[in-house]
């Protein structure tokens, strides 16, 4: 049987917006990591960082949904997502409902990101892992989003696989803390980040299980940083987008700024300021367990045409597995 699996970050996938409103009782001025600031008849929502949150551009909605339509995946885990509603709205009014099953599950991100899923395929379990705490720092929940799984099922109602998907720690440091430290913090929060979810997959999976862990982990692949989530019981997990095929070449660098990619596998381009050429890694990652180690038939990965990227600063990858 074969399925086709793929993973995308959204890029703010967000319905909120500035409304004017009769307001009967003020509300708290933070909510979830949002200020909120009233007038007489109005209300603005700003995030935490002060910068007002805004709908995605219709423009930037609409391709982002043109490249999902020619993905074609039967699975299709997402990032970057306000909420369900939203997201079960970008299917219906947007993909035409090409997937019947709509999954997110509310994390603890500040700026109420979250990770979903869309599927063609009938779902099983749904386990939200949210709440998980790593014993090196008890006070606080250890994922920023979540490490969301769920069941796909045969059309028999048997298991087919498992589904892990997470969106790590980014290396982004608030101006208001020392960078260097800031960024210590940064990879140490997705270690261990790495590491409860190596311990998860331990637990909760068998050895020659059939199982994808995808998303957006922020690191490339070869970070030391993510590799404790990329051995469960002693067996290695393998990255299926290590030989990915681009649907296009890499637009070529603006000249003066550097060579360019150095190979195909790559999802975000990040050009910093200052001097330093922009830098393209592999973001964006799909993993499967050994039990799959044999039944990749293809990868890609729908290669952006403009630099900053088309509806999103992430390209989306997908496998097809026979299983």
């Amino acid at each position: 049987m074969a399925i086709s699996i793929g993973t995308f970050n959204l890029n703010n996938l967000f319905s909120r917006y500035n409304f004017q409103a009769e307001i009967e009782a003020l509300p708290p001025h933070e909510a979830g990591g949002i200020e909120l600031t009233f007038g007489q008849n109005d209300v603005s929502v700003r995030t935490f960082m002060g910068r007002l949150v805004k709908p995605k551009d219709p423009g930037d909605t609409a391709t982002i949904a043109n490249r999902i339509r020619a993905m074609n995946a039967d699975v299709l885990a997402v990032q970057e997502v306000e909420h369900i509603e939203i997201l079960k709205a970008f299917n219906r009014d947007h993909l035409a409902g090409m997937y019947p099953h709509v999954v997110l599950v509310e994390g603890n991100d500040q700026r109420l990101i979250d990770v979903g899923l869309l599927s063609k395929r009938p779902l099983g379990a749904i386990t939200s892992h949210q709440a998980k705490r790593h014993p090196d720092d008890p006070g606080r929940r250890i994922f920023g989003r979540d490490l969301l799984e769920v069941e796909i099922l045969k059309e028999n109602g048997d298991k087919l696989l498992t589904i892990y998907n997470t969106h790590m720690k980014s290396h982004f440091v608030p101006f208001t803390e020392d960078p260097v430290q800031g960024a210590i913090n940064a990879n140490l929060r997705r270690r261990r980040q790495a590491e409860m979810i190596g311990e998860i997959l331990s637990q909760q999976e068998r050895k020659g299980a059939k199982f994808v862990l995808l998303g957006d982990m922020n690191d490339p692949p070869e970070s030391t940083d993510l590799a404790p989530m990329f051995e469960v019981d002693g067996q290695a997990m393998v990255n299926v987008l290590s030989a990915a095929v681009e649907t296009r070449p890499a637009k070529a660098e603006t000249p003066g700024q550097g060579p360019g990619p150095a190979t195909t596998n790559w999802t975000h381009r990040f050009n910093p300021p200052g001097p330093e050429f922009p830098r393209y890694e592999q973001f964006d990652q799909i993993w499967v367990s050994h039990g799959l180690r044999n039944a990749l038939t293809s990868a890609h990965i729908d290669r952006r045409t403009k630099h900053g990227g088309d509806g999103s600063d992430h390209d989306p990858a997908w496998v097809v597995l026979d299983i």
